[in-house]
This record gives C-alpha cells, sequence and structure tokens, in this order.
C-alpha cells in the first residue's frame, strides 16, 4: 500500500466523509487503508472479537459505486465503524464477552447499529468486551486480553476495551461503545482517547438491559467533533426501547465553543475516593486550564458523593444476575472475578436490592439538585489510577481484592446512576507515558454543553498525538 493511501487509516471521520465527497478517496480506499493497519496492529492488540473482512469490502464497494453515482447515504458516506460485542450486527454472533453465549449470526441491527448503517457507514466488525461488561479491565475469557496501545502489558480498560484500544491505534475513527458504571470513559481514559456517555436514553438501547436503568451506548473517538457527529446519527427515540429519549441531538457550534463565564466544580476525589498523585496532579493541571480559559473554578467535595461507594457496591452484583451461572460446570467457563462478585451478592434479598434501588432514586436527586444550585459543569478525574498490568483488577500498588475494581472507578458510575451527561477526555501522561483522562460531567440532558467544554478545552491543550500516529505522513496528521 502506498504511503498516501496509508496516512488514511488515522484520519477523522469528518476527514474521511468529506475526501469521499469531494472523490480525493474512495471508501474502498480507506477501508482497505484502515484493514492494512489493523492486520499490522491487531495480533498484538487483540481488539476484535469478529473482524467481518468481506462484508465491509463488499459495502465499500458499493458505497464506492452510489459515490461515482454523486449520491451519498448520510454524514458517514464510506467511514468506518466498530461496534461492541454487545450490540447486535447483522450475520455476526453476539457474545458479549462470554464463552456462554451462542455464535447464532444476528439477523438484524440494533437500532444504534442501523442508524450508522443508514448513515453510510461500514461495519468493521465486532470489538471485544468483558464478560457481560461486568468489570473495567480488559480480560475476556471468551477473547482473552486486549491491550493498550501505549504499553503492551497493560489494560485497555473495559468494558468498551477493544472500541477504546482501536480508538488509540488511530484503527478507524468511530467506535460505538457502551457504559454502565464507566465502561466508555474507564477506557477512553486510559487508552487517551476520548469517550462520551450521553444522558441516559438519548441513544436507544435494544434489547433493554434489565439492570436498574444503568446502561449507556456512547462513541470513543480521536476528538470531540467526531463524538457529536457519531452521536447525532445515533440519537434520538424507538419504539423498542422506552427508556429512549423523544429528541436526538445535535451537536453544539464547536467554532464557538468556548469556557469563559462558566462556573464550574473541580471535585478531586467526591470526597471519598483514594487518586493516585500523577493522575490528580494532571487532573488538578487540567482545572486550571479551564480557569485560564476564562470559567469560574471552584474546589468542592459534594456532600452527595460519599453515599456512593456502599450505593454502588449493593446495586453492581444485582444489576448482574443475569449472568449467574446455571450450574458449576458452566461457572468454570466465566470469569472468576464475576464469580466472586456474584458471590458477594448471593446473600441479598429483593428486599435488599427494593431499599438500594430507593437509595439510589434519592441519590440521583441530589446529584440533580446539587447541578441546578448553579454548576454548570464539574471536573473529576475519569479514574483513580493510570492502565495497569493485564490480569488483575486492581494496581499491584492497591490492596488486591478478588473483584472489587470499582475502588480505583469511583468518579464514573455516579453518573450512570443519575443519568447525567459525562466525557472523558485526555489531559495529559504520567511519567510511565500512560494517558490520563479528564472527565467534564454536566446536568442531565446538556450533552451538548459537555461536548462543547470538552472541544474548547483539548483546543486549547491538545493532546499528544495518538500511538503510532508519527508513522504517518505530516500532512495526514493535518487533515485529521
Amino acid at each position: 500500500m502506498s504511503r498516501s493511501i496509508a496516512h488514511l487509516a488515522g484520519l477523522s471521520a469528518r476527514t474521511m466523509a468529506t475526501l469521499v465527497r469531494r472523490r480525493i478517496a474512495s471508501p474502498m480506499e480507506i477501508v482497505d487503508a484502515v484493514l492494512a493497519r489493523i492486520e499490522r496492529l491487531e495480533p498484538e492488540i487483540n481488539a476484535f472479537a469478529a473482524l467481518d473482512i468481506d462484508r465491509v469490502r463488499d459495502a465499500a464497494r458499493q458505497s464506492e459505486a452510489l459515490m461515482m453515482q454523486d449520491r451519498f447515504l448520510g454524514p458517514l458516506h464510506g467511514v468506518p465503524v466498530t461496534v461492541k460485542d454487545v450490540q447486535a450486527v447483522a450475520g455476526l454472533p453476539t457474545r458479549r464477552g462470554s464463552r456462554l453465549t451462542t455464535a447464532d449470526h444476528a439477523e438484524q441491527d440494533s437500532p444504534a447499529v442501523a442508524r450508522l448503517r443508514a448513515a453510510g457507514a461500514l461495519i468493521l466488525g465486532k470489538t471485544t468486551m468483558t464478560e457481560h461488561g461486568w468489570t473495567a479491565v480488559s480480560d475476556s475469557p471468551l477473547t482473552g486480553t486486549t491491550h493498550n496501545p501505549w504499553k503492551h502489558g497493560f489494560t485497555s480498560g473495559g468494558s468498551s476495551a477493544g472500541a477504546a484500544a482501536l480508538a488509540a491505534a488511530g484503527c478507524g475513527p468511530l467506535h460505538l461503545g457502551t457504559d454502565g458504571a464507566g465502561s466508555v470513559r474507564i477506557p477512553a481514559h486510559f487508552c487517551g482517547v476520548v469517550g462520551f456517555k450521553p444522558s441516559f436514553g438519548r441513544v436507544p438501547y435494544v434489547p433493554v438491559p434489565n439492570n436498574g436503568s444503568l446502561s449507556h451506548i456512547g462513541p470513543l473517538t480521536g476528538d470531540v467533533p467526531d463524538g457529536a457527529l457519531m452521536l447525532e446519527v445515533m440519537a434520538g427515540p424507538h419504539a423498542a426501547d422506552f427508556t429512549s429519549l423523544p429528541i436526538g441531538f445535535r451537536a453544539p457550534d464547536f467554532e464557538r465553543a468556548e469556557l469563559k463565564g462558566l462556573r464550574i466544580a473541580y471535585s478531586p476525589t467526591l470526597g471519598h475516593a483514594r487518586v493516585d498523585p500523577e493522575v490528580a496532579d494532571l487532573v488538578a493541571e487540567a482545572g486550571r486550564a479551564f480557569a485560564d480559559l476564562g470559567a469560574y473554578v471552584e474546589e468542592v467535595e459534594p456532600d452527595w458523593g460519599p453515599q456512593g461507594p456502599d450505593l454502588i457496591r449493593a446495586l453492581w452484583g444485582a444489576a448482574l444476575l443475569s449472568a449467574r451461572p446455571a450450574d458449576a460446570e458452566a461457572a468454570e467457563s466465566m470469569d472468576e472475578g464475576l464469580i466472586a462478585c456474584l458471590r458477594d451478592s448471593d446473600g441479598a434479598t429483593l428486599g435488599d436490592v427494593q431499599a438500594a434501588q430507593a437509595r439510589r432514586i434519592a441519590y440521583a436527586a441530589a446529584i440533580g439538585h446539587w447541578f441546578d444550585s448553579g454548576w454548570d459543569l464539574l471536573l473529576t478525574p475519569a479514574a483513580s489510577v493510570a492502565a495497569f498490568e493485564v490480569g488483575r483488577q486492581r494496581p499491584a500498588h492497591w490492596p488486591d481484592h478478588a473483584w472489587d475494581w470499582i475502588s480505583w472507578a469511583e468518579f464514573s458510575y455516579p453518573f450512570n446512576l443519575a443519568h447525567n451527561p459525562a466525557i472523558s477526555v485526555p489531559c495529559g501522561l504520567t511519567k510511565g507515558g500512560l494517558p490520563v483522562g479528564l472527565q467534564i460531567v454536566g446536568p442531565r440532558h446538556d450533552d451538548a454543553a459537555v461536548m462543547a467544554a470538552a472541544h474548547a478545552y483539548l483546543t486549547a491543550r491538545p493532546f499528544r498525538r495518538r500511538p503510532y500516529d508519527d508513522q504517518l505522513p505530516s500532512k495526514a496528521a493535518d487533515l485529521r
């Protein structure tokens, strides 16, 4: 493949779509460039549960034929996309990271995937995830370990493990993830990319998970405008998801996005969380950058924060009850950490779960009232630690536990419980060269404000190029 074609793999979705519309590059050239990069990097990263090479090339040929007729399906015409292996893609199995699922092929796309395809996106395949999305590290009994492109042998995060790793490695611009307690934002934090969890119901989630309204669909991308473009395509009500919001999403005017005059709270611990010093320092510096850009920033520790840890631990095992093994033989095929988590919930009664849900309702209301008291945004670390070695639920310098990864992820789940929009954007590297994410949270349904602030911050404080981008021509970096 020529150097001029190879650079296409690392471009933004917006640039890819523009090149297709101007006939500067064809969908086939773009797909071949992305597949070539995947072929070079994928054996080491291990980010795909199913790579659908023949079908995506067929789709690219059809897309190219339409292009030659000046017919374009939508804003993603000719743009490659991946889908986390929890959403259905017609012709591929949906395994959810578990050996106990079937390899039967889905007959139709989920609504979010169907909308991407209708907008002209080309589906590359299904990305890896942890078993039933139970943990925020990147090990799966079905697909093995997904490695962080910044450092092999280190976690890429989870449960949207493959999506974040591919975004970081520049293997296509758009990656669909899901987030039940941080599963979009945490891998974005570990991999140095943008991960956005919209307000609950913004994107229809079908089949609707029976897990207490925790799960959201969101994009993992190289920049904020690409995430907004992907969200615009996926968002909007759907008859099969009674929780879906009645309106879609419109991206903000990113050229005018600014932070001046915003009233922003910065919470380094939410009043209770342990945070590694390097992570804390980088996030604190990001908070100062918001002030430098004209925002009013005040350090706070909200009174609802310390209520979170007991609440999520009371609810997390209950949310995973559908994954309970039928017998001992089934348990042998499952993630040991998931089994340990389920065992810790064995004694919970229906009354216990209902009581926890009542506390959750009050907790969500407290967060809502807190934002309503005058805060435009909240800044926190996206997680307490940088990426650590695979095969562990906690870093080696943290107390060991059979399953409790939540101890270093205390910043993400509050906004699943309360349904707020939240984004992780890279804000620096540790001394070991590993990315750290800043989380920006907004009032419920104010998704555009969160994305606008994230873009304004990254425009003023651009993050270093992603892994492997230094192997591209300088022109490619400019185009991206």
